[in-house]
């Protein structure tokens, strides 16, 4: 088969609609479906057909790429999708879906002769649009160089865990690796939020760890976000990733491991999204710590006491 394919991007939210950008600049026929159909059409601007439906996105595609809001979500659009499928297309089911969900996904491809790969990806809005995402994929050895170029189109690593995509293990790990990002996030969060009760100058605290192993860039790089007033547009929105820490909190429920800490960033994401947040970027997940009509809550920002970190 020639590098150069046609890849069906169903779902362009912010992660879909630049994977579907890079895919058309490295030179493949790129075809794409959103829900919201006004979400997708910027992508017109750089060579991607906008579908209306699903299955006129996928019709005569060499590979679909599914990046959705969860696994109902995708199972849905694929069945929509599936009349216009030919057996032998490969699905790359990118969604953070769970487990449990990507077995049925799966189950879905088997019913019509698809090859199934899971390949969730690691990175937010920043690396999606430099293409430079790191794709965790399962799937079976012989499709690899059909899948090989809409990898390295969005990403700048691929990791492959299996070859079986129906046992999820790349969804397995995205999991894990998901559940370190989240408690990381919240846990920035919760230092702004103690800071500015004790009327403690934040840069204080980055000054005490800095250069030293409790120091990190993620923490700097989210803490800004809210000490500057810089949640939107949302890297990575607060919405998504309560459903993904509790997906998490799933996992660990169904495999006889308590994550406490999961289940707390799930409702500190929860919270947040009901103060009205649910769009802007997960760290504004900060905002959970107070009360939704408490006067130190969103109008007062812990930037007023900070000369930034």
């Amino acid at each position: 088969m020639t590098d150069k394919l046609t890849v069906s991007v169903l779902g362009t939210g912010i992660m879909g609609a630049a994977m579907a950008r890079n895919l058309a600049r490295a030179g493949h026929t790129v075809r794409a479906w959103n829900r919201s159909r006004d979400k997708a059409e910027p992508l017109a601007a750089d060579g991607v057909r906008v579908a209306d439906t699903p299955a006129e996105a996928v019709e005569g595609a060499d590979v679909v790429l599914t990046m959705l809001y969860d696994g109902p979500a995708a199972l849905d659009v694929v069945r929509r999708a599936a009349p216009a499928l030919r057996p032998g297309t490969v699905w790359v089911q990118s969604t953070t879906a769970g487990v449990e969900a990507v077995a049925d996904l799966a189950a879905l491809a088997d019913e019509h002769g698809l090859v199934f790969y899971d390949a969730p990806v690691l990175g937010t809005r920043q690396p999606a649009e430099a293409g430079q995402l790191t794709v965790l994929a399962a799937g079976p050895g012989e499709y690899r160089a059909t899948v090989t170029p809409v990898f390295d189109a969005v990403g700048a690593r691929t990791v492959w865990t299996g070859e079986d995509g129906a046992a999820g293990t790349a969804t397995r790990l995205k999991l894990v690796a998901n559940s370190w990002v989240l408690a990381a996030t919240n846990a920035a969060g919760e230092v702004l939020a103690l800071s500015q009760a004790l009327g403690v100058d934040p840069q204080s605290f980055f000054d005490v760890i800095a250069g030293g192993p409790l120091d990190m860039g993620y923490l700097r790089a989210k803490s800004a976000l809210v000490l500057d007033g810089k949640l939107s547009p949302a890297s990575f929105a607060v919405a998504t990733a309560a459903k993904d820490a509790r997906l998490i909190v799933e996992a660990g429920e169904r495999n006889g491991v308590r994550l406490d800490v999961a289940a707390a960033s799930a409702e500190r994401f929860e919270r947040a999204a009901a103060q009205g947040h649910g769009d802007e970027d997960m760290a504004a997940a900060y905002f959970a710590s107070f009360e939704e009509d408490s006067p130190s809550a969103a109008s007062d920002s812990p930037s007023a006491a900070s000369d930034r970190p």
